[in-house]
């Protein structure tokens, strides 16, 4: 242990950093010389058989539960769900007509579909209390009684089929589109397409019933408020009338605006004032001009006499006589008895036209003056009607509140009349937002168990428990699984990979085209290049634990190097646990204790191997305290002594961990290569040891792969087997 401790101190300490890329499920990390899904390959080849035991439970169960499940079968039904309700009579009802078009309003159709309330209206409809086949359909056995169902058992019935009903019913929306699927699933064809007819009546029922309740409430309230506005309006009415009959207000026709409001009527004073007030003016109208007819030119060439028929006609008759007084005139004298006969009528005509014209004159004056006299009646009643119009000017202000009162109130009750008769007919028809697009019809053969589905599901279950079983496994035997994984996690070369012993181990090392002979002599040329001399001189074989196969491979790398004709001399420095004098066929009784002990004498504790180059120094007898016999200087000295007659030195030294031995002997050797046992060997122990040996300033040459399977690892067999298999065949022939 001292020696240990000298030989840490003297060395620099200056260990080398490994980083190590993480260890995973199927050993990926940085390292590219394997492909991934070849490690996949081999990891689930290593755990064939428990992928093949949970694979055959898993599809095991899956049958087991086909057998064992009952048949069901599923019908399905679709409707629509619009978004505005079929308003066949153009009448609108309680719902705001916007209101639908909201995803909320969908949501809210989807959940009343599946509402236990429809559950239980539909086993009400259906009567299923009174249906056992429907319990047998749901695998509900009531027994044999046939006695009559009390009020209790009843309701207990309802409330178990609707139970039934709930577990049985799907909902399923289609995406993007206003349509519903009703899916229901029993033990009888029969009873699943018939629910699933029922369930959509049901739904539209309910709607239709939810509509109604409400609209009776709104016509319960309309009736009640109309009521109130009735005796209201009445009261109002009664009150304009009592007014108007107190002021003596009487009122000619009405008419209503478009708001139904009462235009201002027109009172009966109001109307006489404006016939009276008319009337004057037409008068004073009909007296100025009589005035100014009685003011104008008088005689006979004032207008009315030009246009009186009377005058014209004296006057054509008097241009007649006048016409013939002359022509006498022209023969006879004025006193001629003819002549004067004309000229006395022309005097008649003169004092008759004469006459006509007073006549009008007079006339004028007289309808001057009857003129003159209405327009003075008129002006005096129209005076008298203006006080009284100013007094009901002032009365109808307070009629005209009593009027607004009265048009509010009647607009109020005909409002709430006319949507009273509409909700009644809204009501009435029944109207609904909800159409069956497809009955459901009779299935014609069972939906589940489906054999083929459960086994899809069995092999997903079986994929998902393998890969999880095998991560969980890998990460607990975290050992090395590939040759990838030396380099990669350790960052030391591999030397090569030594098979796994399936025969006699001296047959299969003294055959040289042997797997073993064969992968030795390929370690042995990829050692050769270790230093720059060659083969190292002394070459120490180490483990991180014991039965890892370095007696095995010590052994034979000695073989392999004496088949190229060099003297090899074999030490198991093992003193502990020695197996090399096992291994060659000799004694133990002297070796290398002795020779550590003080004993000089080398050549009687070494056995030559007749037949071949090797020699073999036994591990001797177990000392008491093995790490007390090594020291760097006795071990060096025996080792420069033992070299000088040998070519090459193969030490067996003891596992690493837990003991001083090895590393102790690895500082006194010109290499040492590190043994791992393929998938045995914890990645935790071989970095253990690579920290042991750097610590002492090792030479750690590589490490060697033992104990490998190649027809478990795919791309070993690739790599290997085809050389170490190559020739058998011709030569077994």
């Amino acid at each position: 242990m001292n020696d240990i401790a000298n030989v840490s101190q003297g060395s620099s300490r200056a260990a080398m950093a490994t980083p190590v890329a993480e260890h995973g499920i199927f050993g990926i990390g940085d390292s590219v010389l394997t492909p991934f899904f070849v490690r996949c390959w081999g990891t689930a080849f290593r755990w064939r058989w428990l992928i093949g035991a949970i694979f055959a439970i898993c599809i095991g169960i899956a049958i087991i539960n086909v057998i064992l499940t009952p048949s069901l079968y599923q019908a399905q039904s679709q409707i629509e769900i619009s978004r505005e309700k079929k308003n066949v009579t153009n009448v609108s009802g309680l719902d705001d007509p916007y209101a639908n078009i909201t995803e909320e309003f969908y949501d809210t159709q989807y959940q009343l579909l599946r509402a236990n309330s429809l559950a239980e209206r539909v086993a009400r409809s259906l009567r299923l209390a009174d249906e056992p086949s429907f319990f047998a359909a749901h695998g509900v056995n009531l027994g044999a009684s046939k006695a009559p169902l009390s009020a209790v058992e009843r309701k207990d019935r309802e409330a178990l089929a609707a139970g039934l009903l709930m577990g049985g019913i799907q909902i399923n929306p289609i995406r993007s589109s206003s349509l519903v699927n009703i899916v229901y699933t029993s033990q009888s064809p029969q009873w699943s397409a018939r629910i699933a007819n029922a369930w959509p009546q049901g739904f539209v029922a309910a709607t239709i019933d939810r509509g109604l309740s409400s609209t009776a409430d709104a016509r319960t309230f309309l009736e009640n408020r109309l009521e109130d506005l009735r005796i209201k309006l009445a009261r109002s009415e009664s009150e304009l009338i009592n007014f108007a009959r107190d002021r003596n207000i009487v009122t000619l026709g009405g008419s209503r605006d478009a708001n139904g409001k009462t235009e201002q009527p027109q009172t009966l004073v109001a109307s006489n004032l404006a016939s009276l007030n008319s009337a004057l003016m037409t008068a004073r109208t009909e007296r100025i001009a009589a005035e100014s007819r009685a003011r104008s030119a008088i005689g006979e060439n004032s207008s009315e006499a030009l246009l009186s028929v009377p005058i014209a006609t004296l006057r054509t008759k008097r241009l007649e006589i006048a016409a013939e007084y002359e022509r006498l005139l022209i023969q006879f004298e004025p006193g001629y008895p003819a002549a004067r006969a004309l000229k006395q009528q022309m005097d008649n005509l003169d004092l008759a036209i004469s006459s006509e014209v007073a006549r009008i004159n007079g006339s004028r004056r007289a309808t001057f003056n009857e003129a003159l006299r209405r327009e003075t009646e008129l002006a005096a009643q129209v005076e008298r009607y203006k006080s009284q119009f100013d007094q009901q000017q002032r009365d109808t202000i307070q009629y005209n509140i009593y009027q607004r009162d009265v048009d509010t109130n009647r607009q109020l009750y005909d409002s709430l009349l006319q949507r009273y008769k509409e909700i009644g007919l809204a009501g009435s028809v029944g109207a609904t937002n909800i159409a069956i697009v497809d009955p459901a019809k009779v299935p014609s053969g069972p939906s589940s168990p489906n054999l083929f589905t459960y086994l899809i599901i069995a092999l997903l279950i079986a994929f998902v428990l393998s890969v999880s079983s095998i991560f969980f496994l890998e990460q607990v035997d975290n050992g090395v699984r590939s040759p990838d994984d030396i380099e990669r996690l350790f960052k030391i070369s591999l030397l090569g990979n030594v098979p796994k012993s399936v025969g006699d181990l001296d047959l299969e090392l003294n055959d040289p085209k042997s797997q073993i002979s064969e992968a030795s002599q390929s370690i042995r040329a990829v050692l050769a290049f270790a230093t720059n001399h060659g083969l190292p001189k002394t070459l120490l074989v180490t483990s991180a634990r014991e039965g890892e196969g370095k007696s095995t491979t010590a052994l034979a790398l000695a073989t392999a190097i004496s088949r190229s004709g060099k003297q090899v001399l074999l030490i198991d420095a093992d003193m502990r646990s020695p197996s090399v004098h096992k291994l060659m066929g000799c004694t133990n009784e002297r070796g290398l204790s002795n020779l550590l002990a003080g004993d000089n004498i080398s050549t009687a504790f070494i056995v030559a191997q007749s037949g071949s180059g090797i020699s073999v120094l036994p591990a001797g007898p177990k000392p008491p305290s093995t790490a007390d016999l090594l020291s760097v200087e006795s071990l060096s000295q025996l080792f420069a002594g033992l070299i000088e007659r040998f070519d090459h030195i193969v030490i067996d030294a003891p596992p690493i961990l837990g003991m001083a031995d090895a590393p102790i002997l690895a500082a006194t050797v010109e290499g040492t290569v590190l043994v791992v046992e393929a998938e045995a060997t914890s990645i935790r122990d071989i970095r253990h040891s690579l920290e042991r040996l750097r610590l002492v300033n090792a030479h750690v040459l590589g490490a060697i792969l033992t104990k490998v399977v190649y027809r478990r690892h795919y791309g070993y067999n690739y790599g290997y087997g085809y050389g170490y298999g190559y020739g058998n065949s011709d030569d077994n022939s």
